[in-house]
């Protein structure tokens, strides 16, 4: 009765991985998941989890399905899913995300919109049945 998830594993694999001790700069493209563990200057854009690890630096605009940032990133986030900033994480740029965990102890220094993804006929329902605002009158 050892039935594993084998999705939480394939989201947990790291299939492109810029080490410690290792600087890069440019763009970056990758389809899996990515984690830095060095340092990266550019941008980043991704179809899997982007981790940056405890002692990475990233000065980068990322784009990905779900982040995680345990070390610092400076610039803006744009997680599909979920952004998690762990109790070692620094984060220094806006995000804008499905999901957002701020641990304690982890820093977010920035604005962040969070909206659940809906199919074009959920947002159109959902702006046909929105309320105006009503305020009392003082007097």
């Amino acid at each position: 009765m050892k039935k594993k998830n084998k999705n939480k594993r394939a989201s947990q694999r790291t299939d492109t991985l810029i080490g410690p001790g290792s600087e890069v700069e440019g763009v970056l493209q990758c389809e899996e998941n990515l984690r830095i563990d060095g340092r990266f200057n550019g941008s980043i854009e991704s179809q899997g989890c982007v981790t940056i690890g405890e002692e990475a630096i990233a000065r980068s605009n990322i784009s990905a399905r779900e982040v995680i940032v345990a070390g610092k990133v400076y610039g803006d986030v744009t997680a599909e899913n979920k952004l998690t900033i762990t109790p070692t994480g620094q984060m220094y740029g806006d995000v804008y995300a499905a999901s957002l965990i701020v641990m304690e102890g982890g820093l977010l220094n920035g604005a962040s919109r969070m909206e659940h993804q809906t199919s074009p006929q959920e947002a159109a329902e959902s702006t046909d049945t929105t309320l105006p605002l009503q305020r009392s009158e003082a007097g």
